[in-house]
């Protein structure tokens, strides 16, 4: 289901915005045209009717009725509308905005995101109903003043994915195609190192080919998959997310830089330093002082 162009990424960071890294909205009226078939950087979660084709990653599902689409921004999607109008609600969301390293884990594990999940749920008349109560519940909060609305979205998004779990079993979960899975593999493993908590404990896989050696997959094979199914190599994957880990310990850590740098697999300071500073365009002590650590 697309979404007009202002409702998309642009929403999360327009100085307005009434919670960052969230939106919610009911979409009625025309069907849009067809979004570019690419990468966004937030998840989505959409309660829709209507006669559609949805591509996503390398699937199409073919949809008539209401349904719930779960959309995670490392798989490039659209979708072709084959009605005139469209209904529904979605909501938006960052990573970020899920905050609890915790809450983050089971997002990227759930079986409603993962890489080889079920990302489109067909849904009834009386479920629909349900996760209507939902979405409205979320507009309502998030034009509200309430002082726990991050908290309260937060907790609306955990109850639609339980009630999609629930009606998951019922229909079944369709196989994926071996590039698929193997990302799944691949991203799965990269974020299985995730959080650092011993700085003596340095990454063990920082390249493409460690990540292939422990897959037993050529390299290639391994590069050529992921990039089919995320839009990205490889290194760019591994790169996000060790820049990720850095801000994240020079934010909540008193570590040194040559030890946060020397835990991320960076022999030596300035190797770190170096790095941080072409991929953020700030070095870490910086970085570290922008955010009033000294």
């Amino acid at each position: 289901m697309n979404l007009p162009p202002h409702c998309e990424a642009s929403a999360f960071y327009t100085p307005d915005s009434k919670v960052k890294g969230f939106k919610v909205l009911e979409i009625t009226g025309p069907a849009y045209p067809a979004l570019s078939y690419n990468r966004r950087d937030f998840y989505k979660i959409v309660l829709g009717t209507g006669n559609m084709h949805i591509y996503y990653g390398d699937q199409t599902f073919d949809i008539t009725g209401t349904f719930l689409f779960f959309a995670n921004p490392y798989i490039p999607y659209s979708s072709e509308h084959r009605s005139p109008e469209q209904k529904g609600f979605a909501c938006l969301f960052t990573k970020d905005f899920i905050g609890s390293r915790d809450r983050t884990e089971r997002l990227l594990n759930s079986p409603l995101f993962r890489f080889d999940g079920t990302p489109v749920i067909p849904v009834s008349s009386e479920q629909a109903a349900f996760i209507e109560v939902l979405y409205r519940q979320m507009l309502s909060v998030y034009s509200g003043e309430y002082d726990e609305k991050d908290e309260m979205l937060r907790s609306c998004i955990d109850l639609i994915m339980h009630e999609a779990l629930r009606i998951l079993p019922q229909n079944g979960a369709k196989q994926r195609n071996a590039a698929s899975r193997i990302t799944y593999l691949f991203m799965d493993l990269l974020e299985k190192q995730f959080p650092i908590e011993v700085a003596t404990d340095p990454l063990k896989l920082r390249t493409a080919q460690d990540f292939a050696d422990q897959l037993a997959v050529h390299v290639n094979y391994l590069n050529r998959s992921v990039k089919e199914v995320t839009g990205k190599p490889i290194s760019v994957h591994i790169a996000e997310r060790i820049t990720a880990e850095a801000k994240a310990l020079l934010q909540h850590t008193n570590w040194s830089i040559g030890d946060i740098g020397y835990s991320l697999g960076f022999e030596y300071p300035s190797y770190f330093n170096n790095y941080f500073k072409r991929v953020t365009g700030a070095s870490p002590n910086s970085f570290r002082k922008s955010l009033g650590k000294v």
